[in-house]
């Protein structure tokens, strides 16, 4: 019987494949939840050289898996074959059958995988069927760059709740906004559709209801050919105020809405049966002592729902609750070189301690977007 392998065992080879499933994965990056985005690739070795022979990706609505598709394109050139998983190959009967059976079926000599799965269901089953026929298994192929692509998915079944970005544009002079004007440009056209890009990527997308009443955004994915990637959009409305002639709610019925709000408060239930029979999904907690939602236990709640990460967009009221809170995992943080002035509306007060040194965030990457930059700070302190 073979042992696994570890990440000694990889080759220069493994790695440059891992990459390419790694990249194949970001495709639908928040399309497949609750499942993650799982990257796969059949390689075999021909007297002209090494052959890719088969591909696949998670798809839509989180089935079918990524291995059978790459088995399926490849056919009887899998046996043999050296297959490259970004995530540890499922080994439970869920909606679909194991992906460890299919691979085993199909003759799959090696297996390279970059991350363990810690779903309680799989956690090391999946390899144990790999090895129990024989199969080659090497772990730990390019981990640290898969991470990004599965730590939403990972952040669920490990803490039981959503990741969470957190994304700000900062002007010169430390503003998200103005003071009754709605949708205030802080960033140029290059950023903002960088920032739809994130969109595309997430699960679901959150603003408070201030920004809901003041901006009635509709929160969809406006990249020309991508709007079918928009995200669930998700309203923090103690009160349960959202209007019924809101974007959001007309729009309920193509992209959904929850709406989390405190249900003992006067009238809040009776004013989210109203939406609900508009389309959207209510999403019921209570507010802690200080009257301010429980963040925590709604997102329990979003990710009992299948959410694996969560884009806070606005506005600066929701963003710091999420910073005092401890809840923001990552920061995408767009810095302009507009000035708002007069009756601005200043960032978060607790982001700039967040980003200073040694307070558990670090600049992780910079981006140019036209006149503005993009910074990505990462606070899961995972490399």
């Amino acid at each position: 019987m073979s042992r696994p392998a570890g990440p000694s065992a990889a080759t220069d080879l493994d790695r440059r494949m891992m990459g390419a499933a790694i990249r194949l994965a970001r495709r639908n990056l928040g399309l497949t939840g609750p499942n993650p985005s799982v990257g796969a690739i059949c390689v075999v070795e021909t007297a002209e050289g090494t052959k890719v022979v088969g591909r696949g990706v998670t798809a839509p609505g989180g089935r079918p898996h990524a291995e059978p598709q790459a088995l399926m394109q490849a056919g009887e050139r899998a046996r043999g074959a050296t297959l490259y998983v970004t995530l540890e190959p499922c080994s439970h009967h869920g909606k679909t059958p194991p992906c460890a059976d299919a691979i085993v079926a199909a003759g799959i000599a090696r297996v390279v995988v970059a991350r363990d799965d810690p779903d309680p269901r799989v956690a090391g089953r999946g390899y144990e069927k790999l090895r129990e026929a024989g199969i080659t298994v090497v772990r730990g192929v390019e981990a640290a760059a898969a991470y990004d692509g599965l730590s939403g998915f990972l952040s669920r079944v490990t803490r039981a709740r959503p990741e969470v970005l957190l994304k700000l544009a900062v002007s010169t002079d430390g503003m998200i906004g103005r003071r009754g004007v709605p949708n205030f440009p802080i960033t140029g056209p290059a950023a903002r559709a960088r920032a739809q890009l994130m969109r595309a990527e997430a699960d679901a997308i959150a603003v408070g209801i201030g920004t809901a009443a003041l901006d009635d955004p509709d929160l969809t994915v406006r990249l020309e050919g991508m709007e079918h990637r928009s995200p669930i959009r998700v309203v923090f409305d103690r009160d349960a105020r959202l209007s019924p002639e809101s974007r959001l709610v007309r729009s309920a019925g193509t992209v959904p809405v929850r709406v989390v709000a405190d249900v003992d408060r006067a009238g809040v239930r009776d004013r989210l049966r109203v939406l609900a029979a508009l389309g959207t999904t209510g999403v019921e907690v209570s507010s802690r002592p200080d009257g301010r939602l429980d963040l925590a236990a709604a997102l329990e709640r979003l990710a009992a729902s299948g959410i694996n990460t969560l884009m806070v967009e606005g506005g600066a009221t929701l963003a710091e609750s999420f910073l005092l809170d401890g809840l923001v995992d990552r920061i995408a943080l767009f810095r302009s070189s507009v000035i708002v002035g007069a009756d601005g509306v200043p960032a978060p007060p607790s982001l700039a301690g967040l980003l200073a040194p040694d307070a558990g965030f670090r600049r992780v990457g910079r981006e140019a977007w036209g006149d503005d930059v993009l910074e990505i700070w990462d606070g899961r302190g995972e490399a």
